[in-house]
């Protein structure tokens, strides 16, 4: 279903947007790429597993170089690594230590986190904590960049390529880069990704990208899975070549120029389903309750998952968790729709099935190799353990009158368009620097997102409450503490924001990846 969806989004925003460009190029990996229907999926040429096969793979928790009383310390590398991804096949991939996705940081609330990071790829880099409540100087701002080990590389060669960016210049770091992270919010699940100017579709495509989890006391207060039960789980799709590179359909697979050819210009989507960077993998389950945290970390893809079969009774993906950390109360579901960057902390109690159950989770909006993600198989055994976990009907007392939309001070428009210039937010390009906002922090203001086109939108800084889908109620999955949220063609959405504690630029952008590197971004500045 979602290759013809992606086709009708696309003529939808207009004939322009699809253009009638040759889709033959070469990916960066330098395999040949086939030709490519407009708005279509990307096939691989290597040959595929079958699902099922591949244990799902779980990334490791990074250990501190250094804790202080206040503060914990990490070093992580960028670099290039060659990995299995495909069974046989090795894989070029851009890394977080060696790893996609790179490996997880645990932080608590309240308690400062500092991270540095050492550029040994071939291109500059930038950093985002996404979810972070960051100041400015660590958000990760796109044209921020830190330049690779030794690169005699300037500011206008990484540029190249986009002549509008000059003239302006970036807080550019050599060789590294450290990202200080002070906390100050609530638990909940987060993630980092590259978020260069122009670049963050192929870099994160290439593999970075990984959580960055967040405690605190009133999510320990409660009896959720911990260590085992408690699993990470990365939706990417991706595309390969024969020998196993990643295919990209990239306009430059130098990456002196940015974007995509003509007939991705919607965004880019695979025909392999990975999970945690494993192909369709299978993860064995005993028979009690499980805290799996969903990451769209796809492109553009966005996901209807759903369990088959469903347990008894249905609604067996039970949400306590959004973006912004936990529910006030939990929320059940028979399927849980997943724009890209939006993550759902979901409770599956395995023990409601018979013992032996193979339980696949599944894409309804994907067919054929898209229409499957995972499975979990479920222990055979006859006897049922014993599950000390809890899910309360309370889950957290975050109190929503925060974002108490009667005291908006302002209401804003942003438009999310397609134009002769590309993809626009207000009928603009992005241009760094220029502000669409200026708010004051502590303010209560009111947000409305209108498209034309299929926008997941992200803002930076602080997570919003969404007021309203269309005029009406907000949506099922619209529930808690968002971050991002997906605006489909013709909708509106309207949401409460209020920005505490930083001044600076931050950002507002589309999260379909391709989108946000063709300019679909603007700045706004808190005071």
């Amino acid at each position: 279903m979602i290759e013809g969806i992606g086709r009708r989004r696309f003529l939808a925003a207009g004939a322009a947007v699809v253009g009638a460009g040759a889709a033959a190029s070469r990916a960066w990996a330098g395999t040949p790429l086939a030709d490519v229907p407009p708005g279509g999926i990307l096939r691989s040429k290597a040959r595929l597993p079958r699902p099922f096969q591949v244990p799902l793979p779980v990334p490791p928790v990074l250990e501190p170089t250094l804790r202080t009383a206040t503060t914990d310390y990490y070093n992580m590398t960028q670099r290039e690594a060659r990995l299995e991804i495909l069974p046989g096949l090795r894989t070029k991939c851009w890394t977080y230590d060696g790893l996609f996705p790179g490996p997880t940081i645990v932080s608590r609330s309240g308690r400062r986190t500092v991270v540095t990071h050492r550029n040994e790829l071939p291109q500059p880099t930038v950093v985002h904590l996404h979810g972070g409540h960051t100041p400015a100087e660590s958000d990760g701002y796109p044209i921020d960049l830190t330049m690779p080990v030794g690169s005699a590389m300037s500011y206008d060669d990484a540029m190249a390529g986009m002549p509008e960016m000059h003239g302006s210049s970036g807080n550019l770091s050599h060789g590294q880069r450290s990202y200080t992270y002070p906390m100050l919010q609530r638990a909940a699940t987060l993630w980092y990704h590259d978020h260069r100017m122009g670049y963050t579709g192929p870099a994160v495509y290439r593999g970075l990208a990984g959580f960055h989890l967040l405690t605190d006391d009133e999510e320990d207060g409660l009896d959720l899975p911990r260590g085992s039960r408690d699993i990470p789980l990365l939706l990417a799709d991706r595309a390969f070549g024969e020998n196993g590179g990643l295919l990209y359909p990239a306009v430059d697979s130098g990456m002196h120029k940015p974007g995509v050819v003509h007939s991705h210009h919607f965004g880019m989507m695979g025909d392999v389903i990975l999970v945690n960077g494993a192909p369709w993998p299978v993860h064995r389950v005993r028979r009690q309750r499980y805290r799996l945290r969903f990451l769209n970390g796809c492109n553009v893809r966005d996901f209807r998952l759903e369990l088959d079969p469903p347990p008894p009774g249905g609604r067996g993906l039970l949400q306590i968790g959004s973006d912004g950390g936990l529910l006030g109360t939990p929320l059940a579901h028979d399927s849980l729709r997943m724009a890209p960057a939006e993550r759902f902390d979901i409770i599956v109690d395995f023990a409601r099935y018979r013992p032996g159950t193979k339980v696949r989770l599944v894409n309804r909006f994907g067919s054929g190799s898209t229409a499957q993600v995972m499975r979990f198989d479920v222990s055979p055994s006859s006897r049922k353990p014993h599950d000390d976990t809890h899910i309360p009907k309370r889950l957290s007392h975050y109190p929503a009158t925060v974002l108490d939309p009667s005291k908006a001070v302002a209401h804003r428009t942003f438009a999310f368009r397609h134009s002769r210039d590309g993809w626009t937010i207000n009928g603009l390009p992005y241009k760094p620097g220029r502000s669409l906002a200026r708010v004051k922090l502590g303010t209560v203001e009111i947000w409305k997102f209108t498209s034309v086109f299929f926008h997941s939108v992200h803002v930076h800084l602080d997570a919003f409450r969404v007021l309203s889908r269309n005029g009406k109620k907000p949506g099922a999955f619209d529930a808690g503490w968002k971050d991002t949220v997906a605006t489909g063609p013709g909708e509106t959405v309207e949401v409460a924001v209020r920005f505490t504690d930083y001044a600076g630029k931050f950002m507002i952008h589309c999260h379909n990846l391709e989108h946000e590197d063709m300019a679909m971004m603007a700045d706004f500045s808190t005071y």
